[in-house]
């Protein structure tokens, strides 16, 4: 072995600080959600009057429903996003990897505020922006994957959940942002402003979080975990095919984790439309009640984590789906014009989506070995999204139009939760790979 190579095995594993884990972690993620609950709030409430006119003066609730067929379209680009970032991410380093996919999904965001409406270039504004939130999609699906291993290849082997809790964290502080900002806008701004000028402020607000990001971003190192195994060549030239071994792991981590996204954007998405258009509730009220509701979606992501830490991923994730199978078929009966019963299937639902979606920022990223680490969390995370929440609000608007009424929103989520069941109880229990220093 060279002097040189000598003196890089033997020098001491830099680590960043825990609160720069955090923040490093953190901030994309929040980025991220924020970025995505802008464009939901926006499809479930003005894209149809803006981006599908024509449609909406004969059939509003047809034109919400284009548009949340625009919202899937940034899932469908997902695993494209995925498997580009996993490539350099597992490559080249999760630093350099995480700094560009914070660039792509920012640069897109911002151009959906830009965008003109119908009215000005006709179905050219839907084309651009498909294009626009499709680009959101590669960028956004390089980033949770990337966090999550940030987080937990800093961590100690006792606590690795609980640092996997640290992105996590990132979605509800991003829900509170977005839907803080949109409520703060609904308050003083009239229909007409909002659909004229105001649902574009959010997304060119997110120009001021993605440069915070970035400044965070360059400062972190890169973590120990990737250092050594790139000092001891055990990185990947070909992530992709080096992952074709671990398919099984890919396929069962999507289905495990489906039932996380159906539930996430059937409680933040869908049942806003329905809130508002269906059980006739003002705007203003259903998202003030959803922002209270967040509060136990960001507790629970600590609780269920540290529990994860103590007994295990699996046992967690197995224990909290099975509770989401029964919240299921409360559904319909929670889902009435009554404020109690509201609160009741928000505040139940987030606390089921936190534990949830805590655990698997350390459950994913343990079921691969380093060299494909990056591909293999960021790939079944990102067909999750789209198996699971990429029609979620479409499918449950659908089935609310149709004979099945509410009930047949119920009945999609226990589906949904049946089938991550059976996939956590396929899988094995996840194991450390390569995280040793």
């Amino acid at each position: 072995m060279s002097a040189t190579a000598t003196a890089a095995v033997q020098e001491p594993v830099k680590k960043d600080s825990v609160p720069e884990i955090i923040a490093a972690s953190m901030v994309g993620t929040a980025i991220e959600f924020y970025d995505n609950y802008c464009y939901s709030i926006a499809a479930a409430s003005y894209f149809g009057m803006i981006f599908f006119t024509s449609v909406a003066k004969s059939n509003p609730a047809l034109a919400t429903l284009m548009a949340f067929v625009t919202f899937a379209v940034s899932f469908l680009a997902r695993p494209f996003g995925s498997m580009l970032f996993g490539h350099f991410g597992d490559k080249m380093g999760r630093k350099k990897t995480l700094v560009i996919a914070l660039m792509t999904m920012g640069i897109a965001t911002f151009l959906v505020g830009c965008l003109p409406g119908y009215d000005q270039i006709g179905p050219w504004s839907v084309v651009i922006l498909c294009i626009c939130r499709a680009c959101q999609g590669v960028g956004l699906a390089g980033e949770w994957s990337g966090a999550a291993l940030v987080a937990t290849e800093n961590a100690p082997a006792d606590k690795r959940a609980l640092y996997g809790s640290f992105p996590n964290l990132g979605a509800p502080i991003g829900f509170f942002c977005a839907y803080g900002l949109n409520l703060l806008l609904e308050s003083n701004l009239s229909q007409e402003q909002m659909i004229a000028f105001g649902w574009r402020i959010p997304f060119l607000c997110s120009a001021v979080l993605v440069i915070i990001g970035l400044y965070v971003r360059a400062r972190m190192s890169e973590t120990p975990v990737f250092r050594k195994a790139h000092t001891e060549k055990r990185t990947s030239k070909h992530p992709l095919r080096d992952l074709l071994p671990y398919w099984k792991e890919v396929l069962l981590g999507t289905v495990a984790m489906g039932i996380t996204y159906t539930l996430f954007y059937v409680l933040g998405t869908w049942s806003l439309s329905y809130g508002v258009k269906g059980l006739k509730f003002s705007q203003s009220d259903y998202l003030l009640m959803q922002m209270c509701s967040v509060v136990f979606f960001a507790i629970f992501i600590v609780v269920s984590c540290v529990y994860a830490d103590k007994v295990g991923r699996k046992k967690v994730l197995f224990v909290v789906t099975a509770g989401t199978l029964v919240f299921s078929f409360f559904t319909p009966l929670l889902l009435v014009h009554s404020a109690a019963h509201i609160m009741i299937f928000l505040c139940v639902g987030f606390v089921l989506m936190g534990g949830l979606f805590g655990p698997c920022g350390a459950y994913l990223p343990e079921l691969f070995p380093v060299h494909v680490r990056y591909s293999g969390a960021g790939l079944s995370y990102n067909l999750a999204a789209i198996f699971g929440g990429a029609f979620a609000p479409t499918i449950a608007q659908a089935l609310v139009s149709s004979k099945f009424g509410v009930a047949g929103v119920g009945w999609y989520m226990a589906i949904m939760a049946a089938l991550a069941l059976l996939a956590l109880f396929l899988i094995k229990e996840s194991k450390d790979k390569d995280y040793e220093l």
